[in-house]
């Protein structure tokens, strides 16, 4: 299958690159022959990953190393590719993080770095890719939210608030680009096995301990064939978009206490 157009080879910019999600939508694009521009915090890993896209067939890597959870650093990302001259075809929104743990308790500066990275440099950074694609007349737009998106997340309050956002402002954006030729998906991942876990400090609770993860791969291959197909929201997993239908008919207050206790530490 092609994605190449007149322009020759296509370019997908993809954030949280070197790891998780983000890493399999990078090998994705190789495969596909696209041009990978791969945003990521570490030198070495995006250094191994360029390396590990060649072989698996891109037209290139282009490697960003910058701190999507700091002010103004989508601008930045921006910047270092030529304020517009570089033409994305496709944005994916993937870096992310979490903090666990009660919110009185979480360190207020890990809450405010967490709401930059999920929401503030997403929404800045399809901001100033977006106009360009309608310009264009078509390109495509995913953002990684999670199943959490659609339930209260207590011990998680932030993390599950950031990812409604990001669910919400995705749904809204694929109306308003409606007949642009700009698609927008947002992936609604379950428990998935990433770096996550360990970097929210959640490997002990009884979320996590209790079932069985997806695969990183799994859910990219997921979410890039509902992009390709211009869904607007994925899921993975039958039983996880099913779940999605039903919390609709459980009380919220419910819902809260139901998360509550399947995320508490494990005893």
């Amino acid at each position: 299958m092609s994605q190449q157009d007149a322009r020759g080879t296509q370019t997908a910019l993809v954030t949280g690159a070197s790891s998780g999600i983000g890493l399999e939508f990078s090998r994705l694009f190789a495969r596909d022959g696209y041009h990978v521009i791969a945003v990521g915090r570490h030198v070495e890993s995006l250094q191994m990953l360029a390396a590990d896209l060649a072989k698996r067939g891109a037209r290139g890597t282009t490697t960003i190393v910058a701190d999507l959870g700091q002010p103004h650093s989508a601008a930045e990302v921006m910047r270092q590719l030529g304020e517009g001259r570089t033409a994305i075809d496709v944005l994916v929104n993937s870096a992310g993080r979490g903090v666990y743990g009660p919110f009185l308790e979480t360190a207020l500066d890990d809450e405010l770095e967490m709401l930059q990275l999920n929401v503030i440099t997403l929404t800045e950074l399809t901001k100033l890719v977006a106009p360009a694609m309608v310009a264009r007349g078509n390109g495509r737009i995913v953002n990684v939210a999670s199943i959490a998106a659609f339930v209260p997340g207590p011990l998680m309050a932030g993390y599950y608030a950031t990812k409604a956002y990001v669910l919400s402002f995705s749904e809204a954006l694929a109306t308003e680009l409606e007949g642009t030729g700009v698609t927008v998906t947002v992936l609604c991942p379950p428990a998935t096995r990433t770096g996550f876990q360990a970097a929210a400090r959640l490997e002990s609770s009884k979320l996590i301990k209790s079932q069985k993860l997806f695969e990183a791969d799994e859910v990219a291959r997921i979410g890039y064939a509902g992009m390709m197909a211009g869904e607007r929201v994925v899921v993975p997993g039958f039983a996880n978009w099913l779940s999605t239908k039903v919390v609709g008919l459980v009380p919220r207050r419910m819902l809260g206490r139901y998360v509550r206790n399947v995320q508490a530490p494990a005893t």
